[in-house]
């Protein structure tokens, strides 16, 4: 994305990536692009775009000058035979990584690593993006929540603890309230043995949703923090953290 810079021409290649290989409409190509105010033969302006657009592409892989960047009936479609796009890899690497998580959990935290090196920033590269391809985005930034939880549990089952702190510690600064992410970390700090930091966690956790949120914290945080206090059994290395959740105290 970083290639197009910002621009119309961005937000066209946002929404036909966001399709993954569908065609879109006219309608609602203009839409992407121009909300509800288009311009002037608004037809001839997006030919004009989707032009522009074929050239770059064209520049950046001649052997598709042709097949990129389709025109069909009624609207245009990408298609993305032979192309490496990063967030395709990513959620076919999230997908597998789950197939492993039980069983393997060393297995997924190497392929979670990999597919979430990829991130380079934002989604479509912070540009602006229309409604279509903002979904997308949106989408795609949760399954990289999903793939960090999935990680974090896999690296706590085989003992990385102490490994993980630095990381999730800016995560749960960073991040909207996440009581997962929050768990985890708790979790991290107890098996280094520094308790008091993990309930310092929680207290943290819990004012910030006070104040943001005006909620209080989950039953299973709260249960997290319990879990803490009376040194329950699962808190201990390379026990499945994980019952915790599942377990009332």
């Amino acid at each position: 994305m970083a290639y197009f810079r910002r621009g119309l021409q961005c937000t066209l290649l946002a929404a036909l990536l966001s399709a993954e290989g569908q065609m879109l409409s006219t309608g609602a190509l203009v839409t992407e692009l121009w909300g509800d105010a288009p311009p002037d033969r608004v037809e001839n302006a997006l030919q004009a775009h989707v032009s522009r657009l074929r050239r770059k592409l064209q520049a950046i892989e001649p052997d598709f000058a042709e097949t990129r960047l389709i025109a069909q009936a009624g609207g245009y479609r990408l298609t993305l035979a032979g192309a490496k796009i990063d967030a395709m890899v990513f959620t076919r690497a999230l997908a597998q990584a789950r197939l492993t998580a039980e069983t393997d959990p060393t297995e997924t935290a190497y392929r979670l690593r990999e597919a979430l090196a990829l991130w380079q920033g934002p989604a479509f590269g912070g540009a602006a993006i229309g409604l279509a391809a903002q979904a997308a985005a949106v989408r795609l930034d949760e399954c990289r929540l999903a793939a960090l939880q999935l990680l974090f549990d896999s690296e706590l089952r085989v003992g990385l603890h102490t490994a993980i702190i630095p990381e999730l510690t800016e995560l749960v600064r960073a991040e909207s309230p996440n009581e997962r992410l929050c768990e985890q970390l708790m979790v991290a700090l107890y098996r280094c043995g520094r308790q008091t930091d993990a309930l310092g966690v929680y207290r943290w956790m819990r004012n910030r949703m006070l104040e943001e949120l005006g909620i209080e914290p989950s039953p299973v945080l709260r249960n997290h923090e319990r879990a803490i206090l009376a040194h329950h059994p699962d808190l201990q290395a390379r026990q499945d953290h994980l019952a915790l959740r599942d377990s009332p105290l």
